[in-house]
């Protein structure tokens, strides 16, 4: 077959102690030229493609038995993989069935046409294969990246519960009237004056409750200014007027 690289083996003669004479049989891995094919193996060829084209399915599983040797040998040069040289014959031979048009005799033999083919599928599995590398590759790079940030995420989550809890226990050592105050400010959103309104109190006293619970949960939190364990945590902003 054209293009085939075909491993032939050679025999070497080893001589027994009994005098006699033991042959073994080693297979040399060497490429050699595969023999010319005569014209009637040109002909058949053709005669083989002009049976796909009539529809004739078992003219497919000759062509491949006529080519699967040196169509394998390519593929596999290419390729460098076994398995992957064996998807490509098997989407040639389909491609030869679903479309036996694209063979024309005009521009060369049924031989060098189905070769090419082989080698145009097989650079077109390399290149995918290196796509496909490639994404793989910068996927597992921006897994790296965002890993830190993923975990920078968890320890600020960690914290922030931290800090949630800690702000609860300090609540709980205020007065039912500023812990209400500062609750409906600071969880519920309300200006100090929908507070007084909420709770039916006077504005001034409100503030005044506020002001005195801050101060409270200040101790309570550590002052930041003065190291406290909590930091910045502990900062409590002025509530709205």
């Amino acid at each position: 077959m054209p293009g085939a690289d075909v491993c032939e083996p050679s025999e070497t003669a080893v001589v027994n102690r009994g005098g006699g004479d033991a042959r073994t049989v080693r297979v040399t891995m060497g490429a050699v030229t595969s023999p010319v094919r005569r014209s009637d193996d040109a002909s058949g060829d053709v005669d083989v493609m002009r049976r796909i084209r009539a529809g004739d399915r078992t003219a497919v599983d000759e062509l491949y038995e006529r080519f699967r040797r040196p169509a394998f040998a390519l593929a596999r040069r290419i390729l460098a993989d076994d398995t992957l040289a064996e998807d490509v014959l098997q989407e040639v031979f389909l491609s030869v069935w679903r479309d036996p048009a694209a063979f024309d005799r005009g521009r060369g033999s049924v031989a060098s046409w189905l070769l090419a083919v082989v080698h145009h599928k097989a650079v077109d599995a390399v290149r995918r294969e290196e796509s496909q590398r490639r994404r793989q590759a910068q996927a597992e790079d921006e897994m790296a990246l965002d890993a830190p940030m993923a975990t920078r995420d968890v320890e600020e989550d960690a914290w922030s519960r931290v800090v949630a809890a800690q702000v609860r226990t300090a609540m709980g050592v205020l007065s039912a009237t500023q812990r209400e105050a500062l609750t409906l400010a600071y969880y519920g959103g309300y200006t100090q004056r929908e507070v007084a309104a909420l709770t039916g109190t006077a504005l001034g006293t409100v503030k005044t409750r506020m002001l005195a619970g801050m101060r409270r949960l200040r101790q309570e939190l550590g002052d930041p200014a003065e190291g406290g364990a909590l930091g910045d945590a502990a900062t409590v902003e002025e509530p709205r007027a």
